[in-house]
């Protein structure tokens, strides 16, 4: 369900100063917290220190992110693999043969 039309888009007010702080000046990186923050046109070409809950993932914002959540591009989870021993099995054969060209 989304945020209704008539209300506008949400941006963080405080991350919206961070960004006219830094138009006259450097490359940094903003650390935001603000995972629900829509990204907006001003937004463009700064990176964003997007925290996932443990570290925050540098995300560089391009015009096709516009519309876009910022959490939509820091993922809180990580995938490691399916599988035990079979898993194990297969990748490890899989490791002996050359690769295919």
């Amino acid at each position: 369900m989304g945020r209704s039309s008539k209300k506008g888009p949400y941006i963080d007010q405080k991350l919206l100063k961070k960004i006219l702080k830094l138009k006259s000046g450097g490359k940094e990186i903003i650390k935001t917290w603000s995972r629900d923050s829509e990204i907006s046109p001003e937004m463009v070409g700064f990176t964003f220190g997007v925290h996932n809950g443990k570290d925050f993932i540098s995300v560089k914002i391009a015009e096709e992110m516009i519309g876009h959540r910022l959490g939509e591009f820091s993922p809180t989870r990580k995938f490691i693999r399916h599988g035990g021993r079979m898993q194990k099995e297969l990748e490890k054969s899989a490791e002996g043969q050359p690769a295919k060209q």
